[in-house]
């Protein structure tokens, strides 16, 4: 049998280990009612996914991407900068309606969204965004050209396609955000650093 020729640029991509992204947490007894909103919702569907559990709900700001063999800290370290940067007084949010982020007839994400009351965190995307910028933070998810910014929390995975329908609303009071190290496969997010919000001093 002859040889397998290896050509280059044509090994296979190193697989990422690691995540890097902002967020913003629920509150302990709001995680806990969205918690059971979530096991409410996935047992109307029968669907044989868990729900996520309380500690893991949150709403992504910005994922700064996917990395193998760990964080790149210059990466951590202008993220660190623009976190620092934000200037912005802690708001409410609300969110009022499950919706599905499935593709059908393939299953998807179950999540949570909201209208208007989630404003205050297309204002905190967008500031962090431009101080990413500014920090010389080089990555497809910070540029003019990325894709729309739709603020939710993530109830379960591999949900079936459902119709967006309202639900009780859901509010709690963001006073910080958080830089969160994902270690990928291992279901465990582990908080690299915290900001509290705070207006011009």
């Amino acid at each position: 049998m002859p040889e397998q020729l290896w050509l280059p640029g044509l090994e296979a991509p190193p697989v990422p280990t690691d995540g890097l992204f902002f967020a913003v947490f629920p509150d302990a007894n709001t995680a806990s009612s969205i918690a059971k909103l979530a096991q409410q919702l996935c047992g109307e569907t029968r669907s044989k996914s868990k729900p996520l559990v309380a500690n893991r709900l949150h709403v992504t700001l910005l994922h700064l991407g996917n990395f193998a063999g760990g964080l790149p800290q210059a990466q951590v370290d202008a993220a660190m900068k623009a976190a620092a940067s934000i200037r912005m007084e802690p708001f409410s949010v609300e969110f009022d309606r499950a919706l599905s982020f499935a593709s059908r007839p393939r299953p998807g994400p179950l999540v949570l969204g909201g209208g208007e009351g989630v404003a205050g965190l297309h204002t905190l995307h967008d500031g962090l965004t431009r101080e990413l910028q500014n920090a010389g933070f080089g990555n497809r998810s910070v540029s003019p050209n990325a894709a729309p910014y739709t603020p939710h929390v993530t109830l379960a995975y591999g949900m079936p396609w459902i119709a967006t329908r309202p639900v009780d609303p859901v509010s709690w009071n963001v006073r910080e955000l958080a830089l969160m190290h994902s270690l990928l496969g291992r279901t465990r997010h582990v908080a690299l650093a915290r900001w509290p919000l705070a207006g011009e001093k």
